[in-house]
C-alpha cells in the first residue's frame, strides 16, 4: 500500500462531527513502517486534534522517531497544508528537505518541503544559552 492510499484509507475514519472536514495522513518513518492518523473532534474542542498529529503519535508510540515521507489528504477544493502547530511536529520529527505530499480526493497534489512549509522554525539552537 502506498503512503498516498494508506492516508485515503484513514481519512475515511477521521471523526469530524462538527466540521465535517475529515483529513487523513500517512507517515513512513525512517525504519520504513507506515504510521497512520486522522483528525478527531469532540464537543469540548471542536476544531479537534489534527491527522498529522495523529500520525506523529502513532509513529512514536511505534518506537520510531523519524519522519521520511508524509502525505496529508482532505477533501477540499486544493491541497490543504498542515496547520502551524502540526508544521512545528513535523520539524520535530523530520529533516528541513523532507517532502510533505499533500493531496486532495480528487487526485489534485502539491509537494513541499518542511522547511518550506515552516521557514524560520524554532529550534533546540535557540536554546542554546538555556
Amino acid at each position: 500500500m502506498s503512503l498516498l492510499e494508506a492516508a485515503l484509507a484513514v481519512q475515511k475514519n477521521a471523526y469530524a462531527p462538527y466540521s465535517k472536514f475529515r483529513v487523513g495522513a500517512a507517515i513512513r518513518s525512517g525504519s520504513g513502517a507506515v504510521y497512520r492518523g486522522c483528525n478527531v473532534e469532540n464537543v469540548a474542542y471542536p476544531e479537534g486534534t489534527c491527522a498529522e498529529a495523529g500520525a506523529i503519535a502513532a509513529m512514536i508510540a511505534g518506537g520510531d522517531t523519524a519522519i521520511a515521507e508524509i502525505v496529508v489528504v482532505a477533501d477540499s477544493a486544493e491541497p490543504t497544508t498542515p496547520c502551524g502547530g502540526c508544521r512545528q511536529k513535523l520539524k520535530e520529527f523530520a529533516a528541513p528537505e523532507v517532502k510533505v505530499i499533500m493531496a486532495t480526493l480528487d487526485g489534485a497534489s502539491l509537494t513541499m518541503t518542511v522547511a518550506d512549509l515552516l521557514p524560520g522554525a524554532f529550534s533546540a539552537s535557540h536554546m542554546d544559552r538555556a
